[in-house]
């Protein structure tokens, strides 16, 4: 009986659990740290609106310098939804944690547009290439781009997934160093005035814009939320999806098309944030003790915007920097990168 009783304990400890979280502890946990990381974005978001106004309540310049202000909290929340979800997303489609949508070249592209604008038309062309008109023009070349090489690299007998990444940084690279010899051949003026664009700072967002980014990110947010149950099963293999009946070729090219949305309007609508999504995914890793997408990616969508909200807070009411975050961000964000390459990417 005790060796029964022995080997009954032994297959007790044996069984495993497909639940999101394995203990009743790991759940209440996660729901504490989404609801204090929420506390947290809306009180450095409300901190940014109203704290330290040099405006008086009572002044008509009161509402105009609020509203601004409120307009850089949306696009801080925008950056956050598209960057959060891009890159977790693209990171389960890849199976891999240390990559980053932006190795398909959505920042070389934009720097490529904005600098042959400048290059070929001056300082006037840059001042015209303004407005929802080329708001437009930028992210649909991204998207056709993007799509252009999704579909040769991932359809048909030779599609791969990795070779797809490597065109990809190869054509980045290309369109960056094409970029960079046109910039040494600016002037001064032209030179300063493009790279205060080529910074990523919601300073660069337009509300005029928002009538358009705004629907377009609601839109592929809300579809890749209601796909997170097939990216749990992508993290699995193509052979799991086959057997489930899914497509994976088909599933693949449908969420990187959403992703491409969300990294298309977040680059044309602020600029480049290149290291913003891979450290938001990796503190989403962390405080995610599960594998399910329908928790990790509502917590990176929280922490995307507590790390944009805090990082602007901080800047300019406690250090009192007029500077560009987008620097800070992409020096924490390649310290965690170099980290976890140093760690062989074990988080």
């Amino acid at each position: 009986m005790d060796a029964l009783e022995f080997d009954t304990q032994e297959i007790k400890r044996e069984i495993r659990h497909s639940k999101p979280f394995r203990t009743k502890g790991e759940r209440r946990r996660y729901f504490i740290t989404l609801f204090i990381a929420l506390a947290l974005s809306i009180g450095f978001g409300c901190a940014l609106i109203f704290y330290n106004n040099p405006v008086p309540v009572d002044s008509a310049s009161f509402i105009p310098v609020t509203q601004r202000r409120f307009n850089a909290v949306i696009a801080m929340i925008i950056a956050a939804i598209c960057h959060s979800l891009a890159t977790v997303s693209f990171q389960t489609i890849a199976n891999n944690r240390i990559i980053a949508p932006s190795l398909l070249g959505f920042e070389a592209l934009y720097s490529a547009i904005n600098t042959s604008v400048v290059f070929f038309f001056g300082l006037a062309g840059h001042a015209a290439f303004t407005g929802i008109k080329s708001f437009g023009i930028q992210i649909v070349i991204m998207i056709v781009v993007s799509l252009l090489l999704y579909g040769t690299l991932l359809t048909g007998k030779r599609a791969n997934m990795q070779r797809m990444l490597l065109v990809g940084i190869v054509l980045g690279m290309g369109l960056q160093s094409i970029a960079s010899f046109m910039r040494r051949l600016l002037t001064p003026s032209e030179f300063d005035i493009l790279q205060a664009r080529l910074f990523g700072s919601v300073n660069n967002a337009d509300p005029e814009f928002f009538p358009i980014a705004i629907p377009l990110v609601l839109i592929a947010a809300l579809l890749l939320l209601l796909r997170s149950k097939h990216l749990n099963l992508i993290v699995l293999g193509k052979e799991c999806c086959l057997n489930l009946g899914i497509n994976m070729t088909r599933e693949t090219l449908y969420l990187l098309t959403l992703i491409t949305i969300l990294m298309a309007v977040s680059t044309a609508l602020i600029g480049p944030l290149t290291f913003l999504g891979f450290l938001v995914a990796c503190l989403s890793y962390i405080a995610v003790p599960s594998y399910d997408h329908k928790y990790i990616l509502p917590m990176s969508i929280v922490l995307g915007f507590l790390v944009l909200s805090a990082s602007y807070f901080m800047m300019y009411h406690v250090f009192n920097v007029q500077g560009v975050v987008s620097i800070i961000i992409e020096l924490f964000g390649g310290l965690a990168f170099i980290i976890i390459i140093l760690r062989r990417g074990k988080l």
